[in-house]
């Protein structure tokens, strides 16, 4: 509401089922907008810029100031960081095996192994299966990981800020990276309540076009440093 007034002509107003769920069907584009309108609001240093000024409005590829000190999107490698939750080597943040009481994904048992809900057969997370899709789950329904976060796998995808470089990692080590300087896709993590347990997989990886919204994709938010 506060960004319409303040320069933020072409913000999109974003889906959700109900107040108490995950946002959805907003772009890569119109949520790096909303960080910098939420980060002017709160009197924060906005993150993403265009030719040396705050990125308000368009879809133009912005440039980020990563010591800045409002809101923005993760980097791919901060989002599996944040998701892995301090256990490492493991499938997902609680460890190898996945069912519909960890998270809100559409079950199939029998296409993974490591999948021991008692479908054999594509089924929605029953708790959720109602009303007509998006079937988002309410945030928090499930247990946190170990850094006190939640929903990281299943019920929303999440964009992350980086380009999509391939299905590959470079073969060097790298410290903090930002991903690529340019592409066509921006990454999404995490799955959602339609796709399977393979995408809840902490280092699943997916590219989509920053233009397009989806009613199975949303976003969190990160910031460099907070007081």
């Amino acid at each position: 509401g506060w960004g319409p007034t303040n320069g933020y002509t072409d913000l999109r107003v974003g889906l959700g089922k109900a107040a108490n769920h995950p946002v959805h069907t907003i772009s890569w584009y119109d949520i790096v907008k909303w960080c910098n309108a939420r980060s002017e609001k709160d009197g924060l240093v906005p993150s993403y810029m265009v030719g040396g000024a705050n990125y308000r409005t368009g879809a133009s590829a912005p440039d980020c100031n990563w010591s800045a000190s409002g809101y923005r999107l993760p980097s791919e490698a901060e989002w599996e960081k944040a998701a892995r939750g301090g256990l490492g080597g493991k499938r997902f943040s609680w460890g190898d095996r996945i069912d519909h009481s960890q998270a809100n994904y559409r079950a199939n048992g029998s296409a993974y192994s490591y999948d021991i809900s008692i479908s054999t057969s594509p089924t929605y997370h029953p708790d959720y299966d109602d009303g007509g899709p998006p079937y988002s789950s309410l945030v928090g329904s499930f247990a946190p990981n170990g850094y006190g976060l939640y929903d990281m796998s299943g019920s929303m995808w999440e964009w992350c800020w980086d380009w999509w470089g391939g299905s590959n990692y470079p073969s060097s080590t790298v410290t903090d990276p930002h991903g690529p300087a340019s592409g066509a896709f921006r990454v999404l993590r995490g799955g959602s309540w339609s796709t399977f347990a393979r995408s809840c997989r902490a280092a699943h990886r997916l590219d989509y076009s920053p233009i397009s919204a989806y009613y199975s994709i949303g976003f969190r938010v990160a910031r460099s440093s907070v007081p």
